[in-house]
């Protein structure tokens, strides 16, 4: 603890609080004893690991300086105790009795600072050098270190076996430090592969590591850790791009070798010594070596799998896969494979078949020749995109996997688990005419009694369901019973991790399948069960409220018959005063959003929720855009109600918003605020005045002539302005003059020689061609209405505001129908054919009979052109008469004037 609390201390106050901290730490390992020295490197490695995490070019810098000081020192200690230890090692095996407690005491310090001062060089070779495949700079220290590590490793690795039973402690300390050296190796590999792929490092590595998997010695037999890391350490390297060939080109007549070219180099050096490694006999005998030996189950994994199958199965499928033997062997054998793949394609077929014939599918006992048919499909089942090249899923369906699922027999639980697996991973590569007999075999898997087949079955299904060629068609009458067994297999599972599964199969289901209306008190029931028993377990709320989602979406206006089960749920899950439900808050809005924009009608419980938007909001706008979703909604489906309820809430909502987003989220908002004030012109704009301010300021404030995003945000706020023109003409003439608004504007810098109006005026006629179809319409009907102000200015601008007003009308009102809310785009997981939502309905209405689709133009430009011409009389003349002819004549063509 005080190593740890040094280390943070050192992270704010090194090197300029505490300049002397690491030499005084050296000056106090020169003298100290073994005990001291020990606890010095555990700050040492404390503090450099700490300093190693910042990443400012200064700090890396001093720590490169570090580095320099102690790599030395650290090294030539590491190098001498490794000697003392084996030496002591070697005494303690010969004399069994003859070693006192105390010295034994003291050569375990010893091992504990080795491995502090091994952790300390692996931390200044990593973080006190810059990758050298980004500087191209040798690191010297890699090729002097990785050999020594090595030999280190060698030498502990027979006191494995031996010190076993006789001395637990040394044993376990042999344990950590062979797996640590392979670490360490493979960490230095990853930060500094060119200088790891010298010939004086490399080769000697990937020889002792494909030797230890391919043929291990005694010790190394039943010590699965140290496997795993010489799998790891082949792993890594097979699949490091920096040993790939380039496909990068050369310049003609460069004179110089580019940084590219010497990248180039290196890869193609390391590339033919990795070749010269692996030729192709040792490339096949490493496939047959992981197939043959490590995929193979063991006695006891058959008896894990015998005493709990579904925690098997969980192992096996979601474990992480440098931690066990199987799933590593898995992972090398697949980088292995995609790295010759024309090599060992028929090889691996070869075995399939090997296999395949050696056990039939009438086999009922657990033999070797089982158990390789069971390593063989595995190998077939992850290499699925290459080997179908070589094999064809029709002809290994109909002729072997069919057969296996007739076989009941207990045992057999073995192949159709390997079955479902395969089922699953060849998805891609299965053709519409065998779809058919795979959906009804995976249900078939699902009816076993093994959890684990059950298990393995429910996940390829859903693989199947969420396919892009998924034929619902062919699915459509196996949908009950499948329904019906994931209900069973929920039932019969204890683990947290079985239960997320299933529910995610039931949430794929529903979201893919149109006629679930015949299941939907089923599902209720089901839905309310499975959220009683997930107190406390938030990725399965999680997974449940995705689910629930997918199910309103999928019910359409009969949405409402969820309600009972559905509601209390959600409104659990948007109650941001509950500590529990944080976690929920994304997918639970989520629903919130379906839940309105499927409901036919408000309801009132539905209608109280809404101040929880305001509440979430105050605390973050992490959740904008669904909430700009989900208010639209309220507006669109609640009406009157919903704002003569609510209006002081949507008020404070949209004055939180504008004013403190980025204009992404303006973007968001302001199609809300639009259609607010198009569904209730006469009441919204004195309700939001404040908003309207902000958006004013927003207009008239420059900086935008170089961001199309603050464009778009000017433009949208003016249409806005506009539309309040158009459809509350007198509240803009109360608006621009009230003195909050001068001052605002004052405050925020904006300086104006015109009036407020006048200024939006500008903004209109400057920002009509970035405005949309619509947009544009309502530009032109606000400019047509400043007509018939009685101010000299109007004429000024007659010319301009008749030109954009000529060029909207020729332009036409073609794409006036293309979605402009900020909920456009209908959910993806809504399948072909599904009702559209009601909320999208209603808005399309809304959009039908607004004002601004149904106002003429034209007709509005003549007659208020009229009206400008009785109002300025002779200056009107004037001003007519100095518009040139060519945009006069388009004027009358656009009007329809004699």
């Amino acid at each position: 603890m005080l190593a740890v609390l040094i280390s943070k201390i050192a992270r704010f106050d090194y090197p300029k609080e505490w300049p002397e901290l690491f030499s005084g730490l050296a000056e106090n390992l020169q003298s100290a004893d073994i005990l001291s020295s020990h606890r010095i490197f555990m700050i040492l490695f404390r503090t450099l690991k700490e300093l190693s995490t910042k990443r400012l070019t200064s700090d890396q810098r001093n720590y490169a300086e570090i580095s320099s000081h102690f790599f030395n020192y650290s090294w030539h200690l590491w190098q001498s105790d490794v000697q003392t230890i084996l030496h002591g090692f070697s005494a303690l095996s010969q004399n069994y009795d003859s070693n006192s407690q105390q010295q034994q005491v003291e050569l375990y310090l010893i091992c504990e600072r080795w491995l502090f001062c091994l952790k300390i060089i692996r931390q200044l070779i990593i973080s006190g050098y810059q990758s050298d495949s980004k500087c191209m700079q040798e690191v010297r220290p890699v090729k002097e270190v990785c050999p020594v590590l090595l030999t280190a490793a060698q030498s502990f690795l027979p006191y494995y076996s031996s010190f076993h039973n006789r001395y637990p402690k040394f044993w376990d300390f042999v344990k950590r430090a062979c797996s640590k050296l392979m670490k360490v190796l493979i960490s230095i590999q990853g930060r500094h592969p060119y200088s790891f792929g010298d010939n004086c490092v490399l080769p000697p590595i990937m020889e002792f590591c494909l030797s230890t998997i391919t043929d291990p010695k005694p010790e190394v037999m039943s010590y699965e850790e140290f496997l795993i890391q010489c799998m790891i350490t082949v792993k890594s390297i097979l699949e490091c791009k920096d040993y790939k060939p380039s496909l990068t080109g050369r310049v003609m007549d460069e004179s110089r070798v580019s940084l590219e070219q010497m990248k180039k180099n290196i890869s193609n050096a390391v590339g033919s010594l990795l070749a010269s490694l692996m030729p192709g006999d040792r490339i096949v005998l490493l496939c047959n070596v992981l197939i043959r030996r490590y995929f193979v189950l063991t006695a006891s994994d058959l008896e894990e799998w015998y005493q709990n199958p579904e925690s098997f199965h969980h192992e096996q499928d979601m474990i992480q896969w440098t931690e066990k033997l199987r799933p590593c062997a898995e992972a090398l054998y697949i980088v292995l494979f995609e790295n010759h793949s024309q090599l060992l394609g028929p090889v691996v077929v070869s075995i399939l078949q090997e296999a395949m014939n050696g056990c039939p599918t009438s086999v009922t006992e657990i033999t070797p020749a089982l158990l390789l048919k069971d390593a063989a499909y595995g190998a077939a089942a992850y290499v699925y995109y290459e080997l179908s090249n070589y094999l064809s899923f029709k002809d290994w369906f109909n002729g072997a996997l069919s057969l296996e699922l007739s076989n009941d027999h207990p045992n057999m639980r073995i192949i159709h688990r390997k079955v479902a697996l395969i089922l699953g991973q060849w998805v891609s590569e299965i053709k519409d005419d065998i779809k058919r007999p795979v959906y009804c075999a995976l249900i078939k898997l699902l009816q076993e009694k093994d959890l684990s087949v059950r298990l393995a079955a429910c996940r390829s299904l859903c693989l199947h369901v969420e396919d892009a060629n998924f034929l619902q068609r062919e699915f459509s009458d196996l949908l009950p019973i499948c329904f019906n067994l994931s209900f069973k297999l929920v039932e019969d599972v204890q683990e947290f991790d079985s239960k997320v599964q299933v529910l995610n199969l039931i949430s794929v289901l529903v979201g893919h399948e149109n006629e679930i209306i015949p299941f939907t008190n089923r599902l209720v029931e089901f839905f309310q069960l499975v959220w009683e028993e997930s107190v406390g377990e938030s990725l399965l709320q999680i997974q449940l409220l995705i689910a629930l989602r997918n199910f309103v979406i999928a019910l359409g206006d009969q949405s409402p018959i969820s309600y009972t089960m559905l509601l209390p749920i959600l409104q659990k899950g948007i109650d941001i005063n509950s500590p529990d439900e944080l976690n929920l808050l994304e997918d639970s809005m989520q629903l919130w959003e379906a839940t309105i924009s499927h409901a036919p009608s408000m309801a009132p419980q539905l209608l109280s929720y809404f101040p929880c938007l305001l509440e979430i909001m105050e605390r973050s706008f992490d959740h904008l855009q669904v909430a700009a979703n989900i208010i639209e909604g309220y507006i669109i489906l609640g009406g009157s109600e919903f704002l003569s309820m609510h209006a002081s809430t949507i008020s404070k909502l949209l004055n939180l918003v504008v004013g403190n987003v980025n204009d992404r989220g303006l973007l968001s908002i302001l199609p809300v605020i639009d259609i607010l004030i198009q569904c209730f012109p006469a009441e919204v704009p004195p309700l939001i005045s404040s908003t309207l301010e902000k958006l004013i300021v927003i207009c008239l404030s420059g900086g935008d002539d170089r961001d199309p995003s603050k464009t778009a945000v000017k433009a949208s706020s003016a249409a806005i302005l506009a539309r309040i023109l158009v459809m509350n003409t007198n509240y803009v003439a109360q608006l621009t003059s009230n003195p909050s608004l001068i001052l605002t504007l004052q405050n925020a810098g904006v300086h104006m020689e015109e009036t407020v109006l006048l200024c939006l005026v500008d903004l209109w006629l400057d920002k009509v061609d970035n405005a949309s179809s619509t947009q544009r319409k309502t530009f032109g009907l606000a400019l047509s209405i400043i007509l018939t102000l009685r101010l000299p200015q109007v004429l000024d601008k007659l010319d301009q505001i008749l030109s954009v007003c000529t060029s909207v009308i020729m332009g036409g009102t073609d794409d006036l129908n293309e979605e402009e809310s900020s909920s456009d785009n209908l959910d993806p997981s809504r399948a072909n054919g599904d009702a559209i939502p009601s909320k999208e309905l209603r808005r399309r209405q809304i959009k039908f009979s607004d004002p601004v689709n149904q106002l003429s133009l034209e007709t509005s430009v003549r007659d208020n052109l009229q009206t400008c011409a009785s109002i300025h009389g002779e200056s009107f003349n004037s001003a007519i008469s100095r518009m040139h002819p060519s945009a006069f004549a388009q004027l009358k063509q656009a009007l329809k004037m004699p």
